[in-house]
């Protein structure tokens, strides 16, 4: 019997983190946030870059109307376009870090978890010339052991309040900007990606043709739209 509740103590502490992304009161629970702290704007943030063609897109549209976002980047991803990371940076905007390897890490053990982040914080650190605090995990899911490897690391956890679903088979620019901003509140966390790696092809597309409205559905609002500090 004590074996048994031993075995069912550690698997709920493997896996009770996971539905965070979706149960905002599994989020409230572990203490990973969805949303800034203090804010009186709204962070747009885009996940799985760099991306030779996706991320140059969003970056013109932000500096067009003079926005900053916030960009967790892949380490592999940075590997193969470390000067495409340092023009995110360069622009003002926020860094994070999505992993070295875009996996789910309720796959993966501690250890493994661990040098995979550690080797991301590396490379992205060393290509945009920042030291980036700030983690989501792939498909922002946690493990128990990841969500605590991450703190003693001193990073801050950050999924999203709203997302645009644009990786979606058949949605449309309006849909994604529908789903990500309407209604926008100010603190809101919104999830698009820049990148098609771990997606459907030419995903990247429908968010570049979104980006404009969600910036517009923002400014419409009166909430700027703003990068996230590690502190928020």
């Amino acid at each position: 019997m004590r074996a048994d509740l031993a075995v069912c103590a550690a698997t709920v502490g493997w896996f009770a983190p996971a539905a965070a992304p979706v149960a905002r009161p599994i989020a409230d629970l572990f203490a990973i946030p969805c949303t800034l702290a203090v804010s009186e704007g709204v962070a747009v943030t885009f996940d799985d870059g760099p991306h030779v063609r996706g991320t140059p897109a969003v970056l013109e549209i932000l500096a067009e109307r003079g926005a900053r976002a916030t960009f967790f980047l892949v380490g592999e991803q940075v590997e193969r376009e470390p000067a495409l990371a340092a023009e995110i940076a360069a622009a003002g905007h926020a860094i994070g870090i999505h992993g070295y390897r875009h996996t789910l890490l309720l796959r993966r053990s501690p250890r493994a978890v661990r040098d995979d982040l550690l080797r991301a914080r590396d490379v992205i650190a060393d290509a945009t010339n920042t030291t980036p605090r700030l983690y989501r995990p792939p498909y922002g899911v946690f493990s128990g052991p990841a969500l605590l490897i991450v703190r003693r690391l001193g990073w801050k956890p950050l999924l999203w309040s709203r997302w645009g679903r644009d990786w979606v088979a058949g949605t449309t620019p309006e849909a994604i900007a529908e789903l990500a901003a309407s209604g926008l509140r100010a603190g809101d966390v919104v999830l698009l990606h820049d990148a098609d790696h771990y997606s459907r092809e030419d995903s990247w597309r429908r968010t570049a043709a979104a980006l404009p409205l969600v910036l517009e559905s923002a400014r419409a609002s009166e909430l700027p739209v703003v990068a996230v500090s590690h502190s928020t």
